[in-house]
């Protein structure tokens, strides 16, 4: 589907009506941009609520505090990176011998 719309003085845009329905789009939804290659993509961002309980959350883990997510999930993240910049630097180390 193609569908124009014209940009305002203030940079804004009215999404035309096809492309709401096709988008489900209503009053207060929010949408992402995506911009690649010169190209934009327009895509409805889910409500989270619309999402709950899609992913199953192991036994262990339900009830934990959200804090603690957060800081297990940073903790782990830099221990990758960090394991990654250390091969990073092996590999560097073996191609200059």
């Amino acid at each position: 589907m193609d569908a124009i719309a014209r940009v305002s003085s203030k940079g804004q845009i009215t999404i035309p009506q096809a492309v709401r329905k096709v988008l489900g789009l209503k009053q207060g939804d929010t949408v992402l941009f995506r911009v690649a290659d010169g190209q934009t993509t327009i895509r409805r961002v889910p409500d989270l609520m619309e999402i709950s309980g899609a992913v199953e959350i192991p036994l262990e883990k339900r009830g934990t505090p959200w804090k603690k997510i957060i800081e297990e999930t940073r903790r782990v993240r830099a221990k990758e990176r960090v394991e990654r910049m250390r091969a990073s630097d092996r590999e560097r180390a073996s191609d200059r011998t």
